[in-house]
């Protein structure tokens, strides 16, 4: 397995150079999360997943998750580092201080969950769910409800769970047939089967609070019917002890191609007493701050599989002899040099550190929007962070975790032969990654949403938290004769992505399949543009910095930034014209010849 070093350079690359930490510093409740404050956090943070969850990783993915009479055990060791991951307060980070939380920036906790991801991806999934079950139900359950659970959420002592999934219907949410019998004392009974069920049975903690999409016996038909209830396994009474099985069980775990160490479950509920979270029948709008939490973390998590499967692959780039260079200068004494050298392996290497590097600036650019977008005073302001958000959250889940796992299969193939066998641990992260694509919404869920909610929205409100500051940064740079390699492919790819986005809203309105059709690759030229335009940024700090004295890491980022530039931004002109392209080669095609 390749070890893993936090890459807390850039980090901190990211935060204050990138983006100016001043921003978050100046939101209320921020006063105090200076950058030194960060940077101790995210060191802290760096050792502990280092020292302890990922030495876990192989033996977790190897042993994985044991079923057992309805109980689910964790591999071995995943319950003693649990205990001194919620010792050390992480759990605490993001949570409102008034149920035991630090009230930190989610921009740190986001941090750290590319940090967990790259340590031991399974791990994080047991806390990542925990967090999103947070926020729904501090925006939307009653003030009894949130003393009642959050303290010890927050605290780690309890952990959460969403449930959406049954077995007959996946996205298509409006076929939920689990039922929620209303009670006169205004508790429910809740009745139903979830499959797919991430965390919804392990041993880490004494009680799992789950979030239920389920439907009241007088529920309108399809997605308007249905509600968002607040399930514990175990039922808690007003003073937070427990009292008791609450008709929740473990029906089975799902044998799965990676993430072994992560349960993920089918849960019956026979009757079981749980209480309705914001109004009847909104339990979409509900959900939704789970799920898009959820996306959020899961693009993080594409992210910090490519981080760890590039550190493993220059490692062994660097390491393993084949072959002779093609250059002689760059020949060694031995009958082979290391593989390093060879152009196509480069190439390999540099398309996994574009992605990773460029895609830690994005996800850093969303979270410090998404903080100004709950803590901002200006409503104003508030709703142009939350409109940016809003947008990129599909942006965000979709392309970092096909990147990530584009970058887990480079490393693979960096590895050759060895890279297929389990002895250094790149096949586990081809197979843990793999998933990523899948829940919380298919990346082709992902697309759609784009195309089909975000670019209309509001006349087309959310396109000018994107389109604005590139097209104004590109007006600034335009002149600028050390912007000349960076400035004029950036501004062809914005102004393909530009008129895609006219063709879309043009044609999309009157027919329907013409977006979807286009979706997929429309989101990855929206991404390409976002990632040349934070690219052209960084490449601007770094030709700045590049004589300093941390030369040698400013050059590479403003070489970095030219590879992207040269062998990855172009893939827009192609993205370009299949979009253009329209749907009809797919639609026509009969269907009794597939």
């Amino acid at each position: 397995m390749p070890n893993y070093s936090t890459p807390l350079r850039d980090l901190r690359f990211v935060y204050r150079e990138l983006l100016d930490p001043g921003v978050m510093q100046g939101l209320p409740g921020c006063e105090e999360v200076t950058p030194d404050l960060v940077m101790a956090i995210l060191e802290e943070a760096g050792r502990f997943c280092e020292e302890r969850l990922q030495p876990l990783n192989r033996s977790g993915d190897e042993e994985g998750c044991s079923f057992d009479g309805g109980r689910v055990s964790t591999p071995t060791g995943f319950r003693e580092a649990y205990r001194q991951f919620i010792e050390a307060g992480w759990t605490t980070l993001y949570g409102s201080p008034e149920y035991g939380g630090q009230g930190l920036p989610k921009f740190i906790n986001m941090m750290l969950e590319e940090i967990i991801s790259s340590a031991n991806f399974s791990f994080g999934l047991y806390p990542g769910l925990t967090n999103g079950a947070c926020s729904a139900i501090e925006r939307y359950a009653d003030a009894a409800l949130k003393q009642r659970f959050l303290p010890n959420m927050i605290a780690g002592k309890w952990s959460g769970a969403m449930c959406l999934t049954e077995p007959h219907c996946g996205t298509d949410l409006g076929m939920v047939r689990t039922r929620a019998e209303p009670q006169a004392d205004g508790s429910y009974l809740l009745s139903g089967s979830k499959m797919f069920i991430t965390a919804g049975e392990h041993d880490l903690t004494e009680n799992i609070i789950h979030l239920v999409l389920a439907r009241t016996p007088d529920a309108p038909r399809g997605t308007q019917g249905i509600s968002l209830f607040l399930v514990p396994k175990i039922k808690v009474n007003d003073d937070q002890t427990l009292s008791g099985a609450n008709g929740v069980s473990c029906g089975s775990i799902e044998e799965k191609m990676g993430i072994h160490a992560s349960s993920t479950c089918v849960i019956n509920f026979d009757n079981a007493l749980g209480w309705l979270v914001g109004e009847l029948y909104q339990g979409m709008e509900a959900m939704f701050v789970m799920m898009n939490t959820e996306r959020l973390a899961v693009g993080i998590q594409g992210l910090g599989i490519g981080e760890a499967a590039y550190q493993g692959a220059v490692a062994y780039a660097r390491e393993r002899v084949q072959g002779r260079a093609f250059d002689a200068s760059r020949q060694t004494e031995g009958e082979a040099d290391p593989i390093l050298v060879h152009p196509d392996v480069r190439r390999m290497l540099l398309t996994m550190r574009a992605y990773t590097e460029g895609n830690r600036a994005l996800a850093g650019w969303v979270a410090r929007e998404l903080d100004r977008s709950l803590r901002l005073e200006d409503p104003r302001a508030r709703r142009d962070a939350a409109d940016f958000v809003a947008l990129m959250t599909p942006v965000v889940k979709a392309f970092m975790t096909d990147c990530g796992f584009e970058a887990a299969n480079i490393g693979m193939q960096v590895y050759g032969g060895h890279g297929y066998i389990r002895e250094h641990g790149m096949e586990q992260f081809v197979r843990d990654a793999r998933i990523a694509q899948i829940y919380e919404g298919t990346n082709g869920i992902q697309a759609l949403d784009l195309v089909g909610r975000k670019l209309p929205a509001h006349a087309g409100r959310y396109l000018r938290q994107f389109f604005h500051p590139v097209q104004y940064y590109l007006q600034e740079k335009a002149n600028d004769v050390s912007m000349q390699s960076f400035q004029p492919p950036l501004a062809k790819a914005f102004g393909r992505l530009q008129r895609a986005t006219a063709w879309l809203a043009q044609r999309g309105m009157q027919n329907p399949e013409e977006a979807g059709g286009a979706a997929s690759e429309y989101l990855r030229l929206f991404a390409l543009v976002a990632l040349g335009y934070l690219w052209m940024r960084m490449a601007e700090i770094g030709i700045r910095e590049r004589d300093g004295a941390e030369a040698l890491f400013y050059r590479a980022k403003v070489a970095t930034a030219s590879f992207y530039f040269e062998r990855i931004l172009p893939q827009s002109g192609a993205l370009f014209a299949a979009v253009m392209a329209g749907s009809k080669c797919m639609m026509s095609f009969e269907d009794d010849a597939f």
